[in-house]
Order: structure tokens, then C-alpha cells, then sequence
């Protein structure tokens, strides 16, 4: 970076980088924590997973949504000199920072099939599954906006990661075409050879 140009990621990338590993790890125990019968019997603890599932995907897709709208209409446009993030690089960021929590959130999801089988790792699925899905709205909103949404990579040490964090002052927006990741923070696809 120079002549006080920042790091920028993609916020959607952000969100979308949780969503995976969540989802898997949830998945993986939901299928050992079945294997349990525990207190409550398998049946009860499925049917109360699914309920948390059905609770966490809402909780986590519909939260904190008013906070990153009034961020993204207030960005400001990317200068020259600021430095756009490949997506691999956020997602590997993110997934490093966070990846003691996803272990302890996969043994805790284990734990938990002892009392209600399943139930943990359906909820840790989720909360993928709610990641996914506030991605996919951020990919829309910047479909509509026609321009995709950065945020400061120093505010992200700062705030653990949370692209709408206390430390995030605002957004930066760059053009629907800028940057490796698709709106919505999946890979783009290369445009077809004729």
C-alpha cells in the first residue's frame, strides 16, 4: 500500500467465510451426536435440533442486518491506492483467526449429543446455514446497488473479524466488476471462452 492507501475486504467474503466450516463441523457432529441415544432418546433430540436449526438459521441470517444497510449506503468510494484483498486471502484470514472457536464449538456440538443427540450440531449447522443466507442478501443488495461493498482490514483485527463490528467506522464500494469474488462473496466465475 502506498501514499496512504488501506487493505480492503470483501464484506460478503467475510460472512461467507464462516458459513462452511459451520456448516460441516455441524453436520459431522449432528451424524455422531445421532449415534448417541442420551438422556432425552434420539428422537427428542433430533426434533430439538431441528428446532435450533430452523431458530439459529433465522437468528444469524436476519441479525445485525439494519447495521451493515446503513454502512453500505453510506460507503465512500474506493481511491486509487487502496489495496482490494483477493477473496482466498479473506477467507484464509478469517478461518485462521477463528479456527480455535470452531474447534471448540464442534467439541461443545459433541458434547452436547450426551444429553440431546444431534441437537448441537444441528444448531452449529444453523448457524452456517444463516451465513450463507446473509451473504446471499449482501450479494443482492449489491447486485441492486450496482456496487460491492469493502471494508477496512485493520478494523477487522480489531473487531475479531466482524465486518459490522463497533470498530467498523464504514464501508468502501468499488464497481460490481472489482475484485476476484462475485457478489454475495462466492467465486466468480470466468467469463466463458467463444
Amino acid at each position: 500500500m502506498t501514499r496512504g492507501g488501506q487493505g480492503l475486504a470483501r464484506v460478503a467474503v467475510i460472512v461467507r467465510a464462516g458459513a462452511a466450516p459451520l456448516w460441516w463441523l455441524g453436520v459431522g457432529a449432528a451424524g455422531v451426536g445421532v449415534l448417541a441415544p442420551g438422556l432425552t432418546g434420539r428422537r427428542i433430540g433430533v426434533l430439538a435440533g431441528a428446532a435450533l436449526f430452523v431458530l439459529a438459521t433465522a437468528v444469524v441470517a436476519c441479525g445485525g442486518r439494519k447495521r451493515y444497510a446503513a454502512l453500505a449506503a453510506s460507503a465512500s468510494r474506493a481511491g486509487k491506492h487502496d489495496v482490494l484483498q483477493d477473496r482466498a486471502v479473506t477467507v484464509r484470514n478469517w478461518r485462521r483467526r477463528h479456527r480455535w472457536w470452531l474447534l471448540l464449538a464442534f467439541l461443545a456440538a459433541l458434547g452436547t449429543a450426551f444429553a440431546l443427540p444431534a441437537a448441537g450440531g444441528m444448531l452449529l449447522a444453523g448457524c452456517g446455514a444463516g451465513l450463507w443466507l446473509k451473504a446471499a442478501w449482501l450479494g443482492r443488495r449489491e447486485r441492486a446497488d450496482e456496487a460491492l461493498v469493502w471494508v477496512r482490514v485493520d478494523w477487522l483485527r480489531e473487531g475479531a473479524g466482524r465486518p459490522a463490528g463497533k470498530p467498523v467506522k464504514g464501508y468502501r464500494s468499488t464497481g460490481i466488476a472489482a475484485g476476484d469474488a462475485a457478489p454475495g462473496g462466492a467465486r466468480r466465475k470466468s467469463p466463458a471462452l467463444v
